[in-house]
């Protein structure tokens, strides 16, 4: 049992944490005469580090991903979610919101997609609110800096908001509320929602590797921009602001610590991989996970623009709604979190 627990901290630390990326960067940083104990050494060595870490994390994961996507395109996945009703409909469409993108689509198109093919409005909105949240490429990373426990909290914790949100939305009627161009269309069965080209299940190895690798270039190209800013802003975190600090903000004897990591986190805009480095400093100096998750989700979920967008396809009543369900849900979260932790 201590040999596997070794087999795993060097999985951790060394494969997924990268901890030898890390000596490697401060000794490269020393030979050309960086003093990496100095705040500016300090935030270099982290700002090198963790994007190249995120980076290689991100090209290796989403290959590999995408290549076991490519065998369940969106109509297909339409189809299998057609067949199923109730809670275990709105757990389905959280469940897939975790395994997205499919394409190089956002999860708008395909919530709308998703809602033109006729499927319950709990399943969809259950998607829609799970989508942003993580993904398998992003929950790897999280097992490698905050460790398993977490990462997989974040996880469930997505999960389960995503379904109890889905589930609150369809008891309330609200299909009126969506625009009438993303409404049931009989049509709509063709995978059109996606805008993107069907993967066929009689795609080669080398289709699929194409697929792949496209799915890859895209997703670096939309989220590179991000990583660098969440980097930066956690390279400022980790070395420039004194932990006293933050944790007089954010820290747990402040009772309004998850509620203004929650308000912090909506207008913002970036990726889950965005939001992790920032976590990651945040994390260092001794922030609660809950208002670290707090601030994560609220990122991913609820940020401006894509509020924007969804009111492209929702009208303001049920936008509200969504949008309420899903802070009050992040904020809930938090301090249960929070609470938990401290016991």
């Amino acid at each position: 049992m201590k040999h596997m627990g070794g087999i795993w901290d060097f999985f951790q630390t060394q494969v997924l944490g990268m901890k030898w990326l890390n000596d490697a960067v401060g000794n490269g940083l020393t030979a050309l005469g960086v003093d990496i104990g100095s705040r500016l050494g300090g935030s270099l060595q982290f700002f090198i580090y963790d994007s190249i870490k995120i980076v290689m994390l991100l090209l290796s994961l989403i290959f590999v991903i995408s290549y076991i996507q490519s065998y369940f395109p969106p109509e297909r996945t339409r189809e299998l979610l057609g067949r199923v009703k109730g809670i275990k409909g709105n757990f389905a469409g959280a469940v897939l919101g975790t395994l997205t993108p499919f394409c190089s689509c956002s999860s708008v198109p395909i919530f709308i997609g998703f809602t033109k093919a006729g499927l319950p409005a709990g399943v969809t909105f259950s998607f829609l609110i799970s989508s942003p949240f993580i993904d398998l490429a992003a929950l790897i990373v999280l097992i490698g800096i905050f460790g398993p426990e977490i990462a997989i909290a974040y996880l469930v914790v997505g999960i389960l908001l995503a379904v109890v949100g889905g589930s609150l939305i369809e008891r309330m009627h609200m299909e009126d509320q969506i625009e009438d161009f993303a409404k049931p269309d009989p049509i709509a069965a063709g995978g059109e929602g996606c805008g993107c080209d069907t993967v066929s299940h009689e795609m080669s190895r080398k289709d699929r590797a194409s697929y792949s690798w496209g799915q890859t270039k895209d997703t670096f190209r939309r989220v590179f921009v991000y990583i660098l800013i969440g980097v930066s802003i956690g390279a400022l975190i980790h070395n420039w602001i004194p932990a006293d600090i933050i944790q007089s903000v954010l820290g747990q004897q402040n009772p309004f610590s998850v509620i203004i990591a929650t308000l912090l986190g909506v207008p913002i805009y970036a990726d889950i991989f965005g939001t992790i480095p920032i976590a990651e400093a945040l994390y260092s100096k001794g922030i609660g996970a809950g208002t670290i998750l707090a601030f994560m989700m609220a990122v991913t979920a609820t940020s401006i623009p894509s509020i924007m967008l969804l009111k492209s396809v929702m009208k303001n009543k049920l936008l509200a709604t969504f949008f309420l369900i899903v802070v009050v849900g992040i904020i809930v979260i938090g301090y249960i979190f929070n609470f938990i932790i401290g016991l």
